[in-house]
């Protein structure tokens, strides 16, 4: 028996024997992975969000059907738990999880004190449970990693899958995903509960951007998706997407030319092309129709205020500082908005159910304590990511490329979630595809980070084995 067995069956936690990365069917994919199936929302076949009262709960048949889905994958989840030899991860990776769940624990805490018990109480639940899944998840593939990289074709897969669906519903029944921007008359093409276009399009795009700089299918391939995923964002019509996903490419941009002089020059020459043609385009259009179109022809004062959520965020604001405890997971703020707008804040709240903002939506939810263990995970998963993705210092842990570029691209999704937060609070809403996209590739980061801190661990007590004249490194 080598040593790696040894240290697999004497260490504190499980280290993940060598094998090979195994590409799997799709089908097979969802079976082995079912948490994936969570990225697809699971689609809601329900009315366009812009005409529900964000005040009053949504109880439908729907709501049991994500419910479900998720139920079943948490009791998987469990029963495989149950049956694990050892449930330990690396400290690295349990410092995070731990922080998780504290946030957890004081969502569930923020229930005593919410507008809506019951409400706070049942998302709280639907919290652990996804962190029960994603944490069954990090657990099986650290020790019996997949093809990393098929991981986030897969994903990608399920987005257009879904992208697939919302055309067919366009066709059959356009109210469930076009809706009217609130207090204008211009249509987006939002994709509605069926799925949402601010997330699938732009996932569709960012992978398939990565794919065509690292070469890691087909260009034509690459190119087609990339530019299917774009139309989509247009036709979404939402600024913050669109700047996220401008961020984002300038990201993928930079790191490309730093592959070599040559790299560099391409780069450099197609950006100034690039704002060459937009000069002629700005000059036979006009700057004024361009601003008008992506303004969505709003007047200054909807410009100042970002579409009005800077008075929402000065309400969080202002809230968290006299009640620096909150206002209660997810409900609290649905309810409290009404009496901000009834002291004559020129917005309609039939529509505003979330702080519009990731981060505040956090403090709203359980108030400063929250929003700084929030930040901390956080800053925890993205220096972790940095550390295994800078070439040098990855080298040091695996052979494979797989893991670097697997790593690399869910980084990236990771900044697009980030920068796209700034405008929108579904990503830390459960029952939202955002939320569980986000975790899952949380997920894909933290699981692999553990797989390479473990394969560095048994390298080191192989070697220490051998200089020892082969004796047991228990």
């Amino acid at each position: 028996m080598n040593h790696s067995v040894r240290w697999a069956e004497y260490g504190e936690y499980d280290v993940p024997r060598e094998t090979p990365s195994r590409r799997l069917s799709f089908f097979k994919f969802i079976l082995r992975y079912p948490i994936f199936i969570l990225a697809s929302g699971p689609p809601i076949f329900r009315v366009a969000h812009d005409k529900i009262d964000a005040t009053k709960g949504i109880l439908d048949v729907w709501s049991f059907v994500q419910v479900s889905v998720l139920l079943i994958i948490t009791l998987r989840a469990i029963w495989r738990l149950s049956n694990a030899r050892s449930i330990l991860t690396p400290k690295k990776i349990r410092s995070i999880l731990l922080l998780a769940s504290f946030l957890g624990v004081l969502y569930t805490i923020s229930v005593f004190y919410s507008t809506s018990r019951r409400v706070s109480l049942a998302y709280s639940i639907i919290y652990f449970l996804t962190l029960i899944c994603v944490f069954e998840f990090i657990l099986d593939v650290y020790r019996t990693p997949p093809n990393w990289l098929q991981c986030l074709f897969h994903l990608r897969l399920i987005a257009i899958l879904v992208l697939l669906l919302v055309l067919v519903v366009l066709f059959i029944n356009p109210t469930l995903v076009v809706g009217t921007l609130p207090g204008e008359e211009i249509e987006r093409f939002s994709g509605g509960a069926v799925g949402s276009m601010l997330l699938i399009c732009p996932l569709i795009s960012i992978i398939s951007a990565y794919a065509f700089l690292n070469s890691l299918e087909s260009k034509v391939k690459s190119t087609f998706l990339f530019f299917v995923g774009l139309v989509g964002v247009v036709l979404a019509r939402s600024r913050g997407c669109e700047l996220a996903l401008l961020l984002v490419f300038a990201i993928l941009a930079f790191r490309w030319a730093k592959m070599g002089q040559r790299v560099a020059y391409v780069v450099i020459s197609g950006f100034m092309n690039f704002v060459l043609l937009v000069g002629i385009f700005v000059t036979f259009v006009g700057g004024g129709t361009i601003w008008n179109f992506f303004n969505r022809g709003q007047d200054i004062k909807g410009i100042e205020s970002a579409s009005g959520r800077t008075d929402i965020w000065k309400f969080v604001f202002q809230y968290c500082f006299v009640h620096p405890w909150g206002m209660g997971y997810v409900a609290g703020f649905r309810m409290l908005f009404r009496n901000y707008y009834a002291l004559g804040l020129e917005i309609n709240v039939v529509g505003i159910g979330n702080a519009h903002n990731s981060f505040l939506q956090v403090l709203a939810d359980a108030g400063w304590l929250a929003l700084a263990i929030y930040l901390i995970m956080l800053v925890k998963i993205v220096r972790l990511a940095l550390r295994f993705a800078k070439k040098p210092a990855y080298m040091q842990f695996a052979r494979d490329n797989e893991f670097r570029m697997a790593l690399e691209c869910s980084l990236v999704l990771l900044v697009f979630f980030f920068a796209e937060g700034q405008d929108t609070s579904l990503f830390t809403v459960p029952l939202k595809p955002e939320f569980y996209m986000q975790f899952i590739i949380i997920a894909i980061i933290l699981g692999i980070s553990a797989k390479l801190i473990a394969d560095f661990r048994a390298r080191h007590v192989v070697a220490a084995g051998r200089f020892s004249g082969g004796r047991d490194v228990g």
